[in-house]
């Protein structure tokens, strides 16, 4: 790419420094760290992506399959399967939903391996029909617990959330609950809520998460594991947010917005509408600021996000033109 092609910013901001807490172990040469969870569950992060897979008797089950973790994740399989004796062969592949982030690399483990996902999961794959990321064969609707090699892991699909087909994949045996993209453990939420297409099923999924047993979290994002303590701090922080949201909207008048702007009605509700999540967003940031990583930083999108579920789905502040 020829130099004149590549834009350079003028100016980069500069961020509230990260919590040591935030931050996961470090990662070997090939850019990948790979530690046991419990017995025989383990998982992979590149620092920002993460895996996970189960040794078993008959071969491995991978969960998930980052495309930025990629060939990394046989390599880790290669070698917690050296360390310990057992089978390096990925024999199962199980879907948390369908988005090419945490799914596109799963071509890479070939046409046997049994893929595994909720229904809503593979019509999405057939529609969009990306050839690294083949559809699961085998479906379930609501719950399905497979028992592979000895090991049980619970699937489960309750309701909507950051997608219409993300599940929870529970491992009792090993007291673990993977749960992808609802708390970024140690972090603050990406962009509208981790890029959440259902707001109040997002909300709603940390106490659901709760309810089931478990003392680590695969969250899916970012460097280290979860907590039951990192899931109840994004409910506080979530929920911190809405409270402001409703706070702050019966306050901003919209009315100059509109006298400015006149026939640009864009621009008016534009103006209206950053000044209410920036001025709910505030006291948000100021009280996570050093306890989130990152709230200075995408505080203001979530609010935003949230913001228009509580006007939208929830009717907060409608009215009724006389």
């Amino acid at each position: 790419m020829s130099s004149t092609n590549v834009r350079t910013p003028s100016a980069l901001p500069d961020y509230a420094p990260i919590p040591q807490s935030a931050l996961g172990p470090a990662l070997n040469e090939q850019g990948y760290y790979v530690g046991r969870v419990e017995r025989n569950l383990y998982w992979i992060t590149d620092g920002v992506y993460q895996s996970a897979f189960v040794t078993t008797r008959d071969g491995v089950v991978l969960l998930d399959a980052p495309p930025t973790i990629g060939r990394n994740i046989q390599r880790a399989v290669d070698q917690i399967a050296a360390e310990n004796g057992v089978s390096n062969k990925v024999t199962h592949l199980v879907y948390s939903h369908h988005h090419a982030d945490h799914a596109g690399a799963s071509s890479l483990f070939g046409k046997n391996v049994v893929r595994i996902g909720h229904e809503e999961t593979r019509r999405l794959l057939i529609r969009d029909n990306d050839p690294a990321r083949p559809a699961p064969e085998e479906i379930f609707q609501d719950r399905r617990t497979l028992n592979i090699g000895g090991n049980r892991i619970e699937l489960a699909w309750q309701g909507s959330n950051h997608s219409p087909d993300n599940i929870y994949i529970h491992l009792p045996d090993h007291d673990a609950l993977m749960l992808i993209d609802i708390v970024n453990a140690g972090w603050a939420p990406v962009y509208i809520c981790n890029l959440t297409e259902d707001v109040q099923g997002y909300m709603g999924a940390p106490a659901k998460a709760l309810a089931y047993p478990w003392k680590h979290f695969i969250g899916g994002h970012l460097g280290r594991l979860g907590t039951r303590d990192d899931v109840t701090l994004h409910q506080r922080y979530m929920a911190d947010i809405d409270a402001s949201v409703r706070k702050t909207l019966p306050t901003i008048d919209p009315t100059p917005y509109f006298q400015k702007y006149g026939e640009n009605v864009w621009a008016a509700v534009k103006g209206y509408l950053d000044e209410c999540s920036d001025a709910a967003a505030a006291p948000v940031i100021e009280k996570y600021t050093g306890v989130l990583a990152a709230a200075d930083v995408f505080t203001a999108s979530t609010t935003f996000w949230v913001m228009e579920s509580v006007r939208l789905d929830l009717g907060f502040g409608s009215q009724v033109h006389p």
